[in-house]
């Protein structure tokens, strides 16, 4: 199944422990880059957090923004006092060397890390918290980055129809093409009024074949298709494969509009080229 690596998930919780939100982003990447925005007092659980959503994603860039704000036991707040003497000590040496220093409001003092006391938090049950907001915020993640991954795969596959179309119908044309070729050059040998020698006909016609023929371009195309096809059903993250056969499919495409032999040809190459400009888009953002 397809997963696309751009989704959004916003999600909260309460517990004893206090309330959380919980924020996941995640855009299209070469590599699973993940980056976290949380309060201080979560810093400690940040390589758990970090080992969940490794186990979940494989590519994409990843923000996690947790917000947290805890009940504290009995309602009572714990300053740290020594933290706060320290801290307001430290401010007065900085306001001694600046001049007109604004005074540090006590809010602000509050919120210096360190200065309310951790202890005052039951861990286990922020921890338990922290870890049951992660697991419906990456539910809620999961769900959209494969809604968006299963519109993806219908278009992939409109797209592929539309490329097998476009391959038969150049290769019932492929006939007509020598056939048209070949009564051209026998228009502009009758009017240099030259007999021209049958046998040097054929040969110079073989050889235009055989510099246009596109045999084997259709049949690589007709086996990429194949091919796009079955990795589109796999369970696994399937990006990186789709992007090399993007990178085929272009390269036969190339060959087809090089050998071209006639407008209509020409055109089909165009068209095919369109469609696989716009496959090559939607599986740049497929995990």
């Amino acid at each position: 199944m397809l997963s696309s690596m751009t989704g959004f998930a916003r999600v909260e919780k309460t517990s004893p422990a206090g309330s959380m939100v919980l924020e996941l982003r995640t855009v299209n990447h070469r590599y699973l880059d993940i980056s976290f925005r949380m309060p201080e007092e979560l810093r400690a659980f940040e390589g758990q957090l970090r080992e969940k959503l490794q186990h979940q994603l494989s590519r994409g860039k990843v923000e996690c923004n947790l917000r947290f704000s805890p009940v504290l036991a009995g309602g009572e707040i714990i300053v740290d006092e020594a933290a706060v003497e320290a801290l307001l000590a430290a401010v007065q040496k900085v306001e001694s060397i600046m001049s007109n220093a604004a005074r540090m409001p006590a809010l602000d003092i509050l919120r210096w890390p360190g200065i309310i006391q951790e202890n005052a938090l039951d861990k286990n049950e922020v921890n338990r918290l922290l870890l049951d907001t992660v697991d419906k915020g990456l539910k809620a993640l999961l769900e959209m980055r494969a809604q968006e991954g299963r519109r993806m795969g219908v278009l992939l596959h409109q797209r592929l129809d539309q490329i097998e179309e476009i391959t038969e119908k150049v290769r019932k044309r492929r006939p007509e093409v020598i056939v048209a070729i070949r009564e051209k050059m026998q228009a502009r040998l009758q009017m240099l009024d030259v007999d021209a020698d049958p046998g040097r006909l054929e040969q110079e016609m073989a050889i235009i074949a055989q510099k246009l023929d596109v045999d084997e371009e259709l049949d690589r195309l007709d086996s990429h298709v194949k091919a796009t096809r079955e990795v589109l059903e796999r369970s696994e993250p399937v990006g990186r494969r789709l992007d090399f056969l993007m990178q085929e499919f272009n390269r036969e495409a190339n060959t087809l509009s090089s050998k071209s032999a006639d407008s209509e040809t020409t055109q089909a190459a165009v068209e095919m080229k369109v469609m696989i400009e716009q496959m090559r888009e939607q599986v740049q953002n497929i995990e």
